[in-house]
This record gives structure tokens, sequence and C-alpha cells, in this order.
């Protein structure tokens, strides 16, 4: 395979389905001929970060990573591995399911809440499969090196971006969520 999305941000077209994805921005964790993962970054869910705050006595924001595995948790790290079992998106970023020692580290304060960001399930596709949708355009592919994965962002994250391409993606930016009302 010789074009992986790894370390890319998918950037979802709007449509009128109204799924876990309209207007969703995913980070690709990995890809290979196998298939992709991926996390989406900017669709909080206030019922598990509620969940969390009684848990943890702190706000602890939770996204919806994407829809498979729900009952899954992953965190993405900046800085600093807190536990030997990660992998590597970047020089300042790494992604690990490994609950215990995440929580270990925000309960001891080795680590702030700042320093991460928890999501529940993940964005999967098989092999092939997003490159399909991709080639449907139903995904738009960008490098976005400047940006903080571990920071709380929501609808505005796509629409920024969306903005920043310019062009067709100005106007799908400045769409109504529910472009059928347009």
């Amino acid at each position: 395979m010789n074009n992986s999305y790894k370390g890319k941000i998918l950037i979802s077209t709007p449509d009128i389905s109204g799924d876990i994805f309209s207007r969703s921005v995913v980070l690709i964790i990995d890809h290979n001929e196998n298939g992709t993962f991926g996390l989406i970054l900017n669709k909080k869910n206030s019922k598990l970060s509620h969940r969390l705050l009684h848990i943890f006595g702190f706000p602890v924001d939770v996204y919806e990573g994407g829809p498979v595995e729900n009952d899954k948790i992953f965190f993405i790290n900046k800085g600093m591995k807190v536990t030997e079992s990660y992998s590597e998106i970047n020089e300042k970023f790494y992604l690990t399911d490994d609950i215990e020692n995440v929580v270990s580290g925000l309960i001891e304060e080795q680590i702030s809440v700042d320093e991460i960001k928890v999501f529940s399930g993940y964005s999967g596709w098989s092999a092939q499969q997003l490159e399909g949708e991709i080639s449907r355009k139903l995904w738009t592919v960008v490098d976005v090196d400047t940006l903080d994965y571990t920071l709380p962002n929501d609808q505005t994250l796509w629409k920024s971006i969306m903005q920043n391409l310019g062009g067709e993606f100005l106007l799908w930016a400045n769409a109504p969520e529910d472009v059928s009302m347009n």
C-alpha cells in the first residue's frame, strides 16, 4: 500500500443523513491494506462526560470516537507517555486504551485532564472501504499539522477547517446543518 492516510484528517462532506459522521472531523490513527482506524475529534458525548464528572469529581469530556465498539475507551495523550502500551500518532501525541494507567495518572496528578482526550468507540473501515468513500466524495483528506488533538473541539472545528479549505468547501461550511433546508 503506497498511499496511507495515517496521521491525516478526514472531513465529512455535508449530507442529510444526520448520522454520527455528519460534519465529522476524523483523525486517522492507522491505515493499511487491512483497513482503517480513526477517532472522531469533534462529537462530544454529554451523557458519558456527565457520568465521569460524578466518578472523578472534576470534568472529563468524552467524545464519540465512532460507531464501532462504543463500550471500548481510547485516550489520546499529549506529551508524556503514561503507559508502556501505546501507539505513536506523531512526536507529540500518543494513543492508548490502558484505562488503568491513565485513570491512575489523573488521580495521582501525574497527568492533567488537559493533556488527554477520551473517546468512546472508534471509526473503522474494512480494506478499501475508506478509499471507496473518498472516491465518492463522502470525505476530504486534509493535512493539518498544527491541530491539538486534545483540545475540546465541537462543530466549530469542522466549519473552521472547511472555511480554511476555501472554494466549494466554503459553501459547505456555511450551509445549514440540514442541507435540505437550504
